[in-house]
């Protein structure tokens, strides 16, 4: 079913963390089955009832029996949360304590506190946003392993091995305390902020545009906002930069299915209350005295923005904000981006200087946009066979099909191009 498939993205994470704060930590692989009894019990149901009228409450309902009927069977064989201790072993204060923690705020919390144990720092950065995905979005290993172009086994390894760290810690992580909330919070930024990136231009060998996982990280932003201790500029300058590239998702893919250039994209298709929205962010971010990459991507995608067309785009500006940031982060990617800038500010002949001066450029040879930056600037230059063999390379090293078919189409332009241009015998 379709919509069971929807409600289990919105729904899983929020059920998972309340029966791993009931269970404790070291019995998340329970809280996890339980869950997954509480859907299998909706299907068969809602098959022959009908879906009821409020269905999150009814799964949430079917997860607190759940959790109840396990607590009074496995009491005396397990140990669940310590932090509950005994409340949970009287039936005096069993149902009590499990309705309240079952409370809508509580399990708001829940969620917050699961997504900071998911960026525990002894699991690694992509085992992080793999934890979440599973654990908070509901996303299954097979789909994991395919955003991060890994394996199935190697992806359930990954997450098998960060779920033992995290079991280990006995309980989910205590937001309420300070010091280790302000400790953490760059992990869970960075896990969101590549969740996001994976949506929005990953890997994927299926698709090079995931919308899912934009709208994930957005919302397991939206609910690190809410928190007092998590609103802060930096995560202001996040949720800034989700909201204005986000903006532009409708626009990313043509009705064919193709990809679209920025330069080529109907901007009239971008959402403009999310980029209200961003600039509303990105404005609070600056209320700091902290200068982070999220700040000035976002600034970057909010120049964008306000430009109505691709003419009107003020470079000058964008190349600024990507001197500064490669200051912060010195990458191969983020100078590839302002080489390209620089080429529509001065013109291509400088942007292909501007490339071909990257450090670590090497480290590009798998990514398919560094080629077809290389075949866009020589043909704006003319150079149309050295262009395609540039193309040419990219389509080798494409990763989905959405990308082949875009390389494709520019290989297909300097080929169309050369033919028109060739003297005549």
């Amino acid at each position: 079913m379709e919509v069971t498939d929807h409600l289990f993205r919105r729904e899983a994470g929020r059920m998972v963390a309340v029966l791993t704060r009931v269970f404790g930590m070291h019995n998340i692989a329970l809280a996890e089955d339980a869950v997954q009894d509480a859907f299998l019990r909706a299907v068969e149901v809602w098959k022959f009832r009908g879906m009821p009228e409020n269905p999150s409450a009814w799964l949430m309902a079917a997860a607190k029996n759940r959790a109840l009927d396990i607590l009074r069977r496995q009491r005396t064989a397990k140990t669940f949360a310590p932090e509950l201790g005994r409340l949970l072993e009287s039936e005096w204060t069993l149902a009590p304590v499990v309705e309240e923690l079952f409370a809508p705020q509580a399990i708001k919390d829940d969620l917050l506190r699961m997504m900071f144990s998911c960026c525990h720092p002894r699991v690694p950065e992509e085992a992080q946003v793999a934890l979440m995905l599973q654990i908070l979005c509901g996303f299954g290993v097979g789909e994991i392993a395919s955003a991060f172009v890994s394996t199935r086994s190697a992806t359930e390894k990954r997450i098998t091995r960060a779920k033992k760290v995290l079991a280990a810690s006995k309980k989910l992580f205590d937001v309420t305390a300070s010091a280790e909330f302000s400790a953490r919070l760059p992990a869970v930024q960075r896990a969101l902020y590549l969740l996001f990136n994976e949506g929005y231009h990953g890997a994927s060998p299926e698709t090079a545009v995931r919308t899912d996982l934009c709208r994930e990280a957005m919302r397991l932003n939206a609910i690190l906002l809410e928190n007092p201790l998590g609103r802060v500029p930096t995560t202001y300058a996040l949720a800034a930069l989700m909201c204005l590239n986000a903006a532009r998702l409708p626009s990313r893919v043509d009705a064919a299915g193709n990809l679209s250039s920025l330069f080529d994209q109907d901007r009239t298709q971008w959402d403009q209350q999310l980029i209200v929205e961003g600039q509303a962010l990105l404005d609070l971010s600056f209320t700091g005295t902290e200068l982070t990459e999220y700040h000035l991507e976002a600034a970057i995608a909010s120049v964008h923005a306000r430009a109505r067309h691709s003419e009107d785009t003020n470079w000058v500006d964008i190349v600024s904000l990507y001197d500064r940031l490669l200051e912060l982060r010195p990458t191969p990617i983020i100078a590839l981006n302002r080489a390209i800038a620089v080429a529509q500010q001065a013109g291509p002949e400088k942007g292909l200087s501007e490339i071909n001066s990257i450090g670590g450029r090497e480290r590009l040879a798998t990514y398919p946009f560094y080629f077809a930056a290389l075949g866009e600037l020589e043909l704006r230059c003319g150079r149309d066979e050295i262009a395609l063999q540039h193309f040419a390379a990219a389509l080798k090293v494409a990763r989905n099909p959405m990308e082949r078919r875009f390389l494709a189409q520019r290989a297909k332009a300097c080929s169309t191009l050369h033919d028109t241009t060739r003297p005549r015998a």
